[in-house]
């Protein structure tokens, strides 16, 4: 196991951009010594609030504003063009934005004929590249998707390895719960006809509710199964157990037929111990799979709260512990749990130190920058929770497969990284997801 320790960096932006990112944090401080307007506030403490707290909310409201604008036309400049960047091992490298506009894009899958499919989560729109230009309509057909709560959208996408028309979505599903509105995770199947989906249909829905980051992503095996994993939610108290719940599937990964049913052998498909979907417990929330190129072993990046983003190697049945066992801590400052080690649970193999929020993953194995074959890529959204440090971060292994250094890439661009993959043509893609999104290629 590798613990690796990075030092933030902060986005590069211009000074006008920079001072009032300085206002909008003294004026946080400041707020910070007023609670919000309780229910009961007396008439002396009413007047201060109005006098005081409220006109410093509105100018934090309106300068976070500036912030997002300016930050929205430095992305658009920024993905205009290509870009050069200097690497450890393979010099320089030429970073080409294959498209922009794109609306927080979160995955992608390739065609064999070329195309590019990209899901935007919060638009809930399957968009589509088409040498190298994003056409303006998004694919009609797409199951309505809830969006109405934090990180609620259209997440993961994966394509049938016998029939590349043959989509998979994941996604957040809208449903009652005791005549109250709640939201769970589904997974549907349609065909690519053209410019719309046909025969679309359901194939699965969690068990459970989305009350956290239940992120989803998806990845067929050799075997042709699907995994498909499912966050069990950022906090620990009363909503961190449903990692360890039997009777839902969130901080779970499963195997799926392509169909939506459970493998004939999971792991607990016998013993009834979980669901018979269940492959692996006890996850906090993976958004990055990918299967090693020499060893075969499934590989998945997992999300900790504040520290502790981890590396795991997967293995059927195994628990991965969380939140009984964390190298994090609580977004509120207090450790997770009280050890990182208990026997029963499977250690990472490497753990993240500020957290960088690891997304999308890839081995290489293309040949288009040979000094990279082997290591492996993860998409960083957020370096420390400082915002503007998201990158690429390239690790390097040794012949024995272990963890000898580590390079960030794109750090100088700042942008939220969600997806890494290899293309069928050996280069290796990034997606930029801001509100101006971008596919970006390493040539």
């Amino acid at each position: 196991m590798t613990i690796l320790k990075t030092a933030p960096t902060t986005h590069t932006w211009c000074g006008e951009t920079l001072l009032v990112i300085l206002v909008v944090t003294c004026c946080a401080r400041t707020m910070m010594r007023w609670p919000l307007a309780p229910l009961n506030m007396d008439i002396k403490s009413m007047m201060l609030f109005k006098q005081v707290q409220m006109p410093i909310l509105t100018l934090v409201v309106s300068l976070a504003s500036t912030v997002f604008a300016q930050l929205e036309r430095d992305f658009a400049e920024e993905f205009a063009a290509p870009r050069s960047i200097m690497t450890a091992d393979a010099g320089a490298i030429r970073v080409v934005p294959l498209a922009s506009g794109l609306a927080n894009p979160f995955d992608l899958a390739f065609r064999d004929n070329g195309d590019i499919l990209v899901t935007e989560r919060y638009t809930g729109q399957l968009r589509v590249i088409r040498d190298g230009q994003l056409l303006p309509q998004a694919l009609t057909g797409v199951p309505p998707v809830y969006g109405e709560v934090f990180r609620a959208g259209l997440m993961s996408i994966a394509l049938h390895p016998d029939d590349d028309a043959l989509v998979y979505m994941t996604y957040t599903k809208a449903i009652e719960v005791d005549g109250e509105p709640e939201q769970t995770v589904a997974l549907a199947r349609a065909r690519i006809l053209e410019d719309r989906l046909v025969d679309v249909e359901e194939i699965f829905v969690a068990a459970g509710l989305d009350r956290g980051i239940a992120a989803a992503k998806l990845l067929f095996t050799p075997e042709k199964h699907l995994l498909m994993s499912i966050g069990g939610a950022y906090m620990y108290m009363g909503l961190g157990g449903y990692a360890q719940d039997p009777a839902v599937h969130y901080g779970k990964l499963l195997r799926l037929n392509d169909d939506g049913s459970a493998v004939a052998d999971n792991p607990f498909v016998a013993s009834g111990e979980h669901l018979p979907e269940v492959y692996s417990v006890g996850h906090r929330n993976q958004i990055g799979m990918d299967y090693h190129p020499d060893t075969g072993e499934l590989w998945a990046a997992e999300n900790g709260p504040q520290g502790g983003d981890e590396v795991n190697i997967i293995r059927p049945g195994v628990n991965y512990g969380w939140p009984h066992v964390s190298y994090s801590r609580q977004y509120r400052g207090d450790w997770v749990s009280e050890n990182e080690r208990q026997s029963e649970f499977e250690q990472p193999e490497i753990i993240w130190w500020p957290s960088i929020a690891p997304a999308g993953m890839a081995f290489y194995s293309g040949d288009k920058i040979p000094e990279w074959q082997g290591n492996l890529f993860v998409g960083a959204m957020i370096e420390g929770r400082i915002p503007g440090t998201g990158h690429v971060e390239r690790i390097v292994f040794n012949s024995r497969g272990q963890e000898i250094r580590r390079e960030g890439l794109l750090r100088e661009l700042g942008a939220r990284i969600t997806a890494v993959k290899q293309g069928p043509d050996g280069y290796l893609y990034a997606l930029a997801d801001e509100e101006y999104g971008a596919l970006l290629r390493f040539e």
